[in-house]
């Protein structure tokens, strides 16, 4: 996938938000965001149809598939941007949770999926993000592990991809909302431009569909009966809600 392809689902997205109530930097915010966990669901969509091995928590390896394809598909400022929104989502849901940390879930605590992505994301390319590193507060001791985690996820999930881009398969099928509510306009244009940037380069052993729907919460999620990729409305208007100053 190629960055011009890939960014034209945030150029389309933009207008679709370009109203009063919301500031660009906040557009921006939700979008990356968007793209973000929907990279992570496409984590879970992997293992589940290619069938692959898992040796350790399910939610940190799609965490890391989130990251490496933000390096991959983005150039180099436009990734940084993302990266950065990412990071303050991490943060801000850690800010929600308060003291009240669950550590009996599945996901790990929002501040250390925040200093693992901070730590991918540097380890791609040590050499220029040197200041990402330092603004986010990535301690020293960290980032010195970091390029040999992040050539770990390289050659963990690039190969994957390298079957996939090799191989002829099942297309990506989008499934919009249906809804001319803002924020599910918003979620259909940056999807179905994604799913089309996918299917351009990639091809599933099996069907899988991405949902825009409504979910009554804020979230998306990978259901692995119907091999859907779930992305809720009420996310991105979270995502509006709790976006930084």
């Amino acid at each position: 996938m190629t960055t011009a392809t890939t960014l034209k689902a945030a150029t389309a997205a933009l207008a679709l938000l370009a109203t009063p109530s919301f500031a660009q930097d906040t557009q921006r915010y939700v979008e990356n965001n968007l793209l973000a966990i929907f990279y992570h669901e496409m984590g879970h969509a992997l293992i589940d149809v290619m069938q692959l091995p898992v040796f350790g928590q399910e939610e940190d390896a799609a965490d890391v598939l989130s990251v490496y394809l933000i390096d991959a598909f983005f150039e180099e400022d436009a990734a940084v941007e993302m990266a950065y929104d990412t990071a303050f989502g991490f943060l801000n849901d850690a800010e929600e949770t308060g003291d009240d940390i669950p550590f009996w879930a599945v996901h790990g605590p929002d501040i250390q999926r925040y200093y693992n992505l901070v730590c991918l994301f540097y380890g791609a390319n040590p050499d220029e993000r040197g200041d990402v590193a330092e603004e986010l507060d990535l301690p020293e001791d960290r980032a010195e592990t970091c390029p040999e985690e992040y050539e770990l996820a390289a050659d963990s999930w690039g190969p994957v991809l390298d079957e996939m881009e090799n191989t002829s398969g099942k297309p990506l099928r989008f499934v919009p909302s249906g809804s001319d509510a803002p924020s599910a306009k918003l979620l259909d244009a940056l999807m179905e431009a994604e799913v089309d940037d996918w299917n351009e380069y990639y091809a599933w052993p099996a069907q899988v569909e991405v949902r825009v729907i409504f979910c009554d919460e804020a979230n998306a999620f990978y259901d692995p009966s119907e091999r859907s990729i779930e992305m809720c409305v009420e996310y991105a208007e979270f995502l509006a809600e709790t976006a930084p100053d």
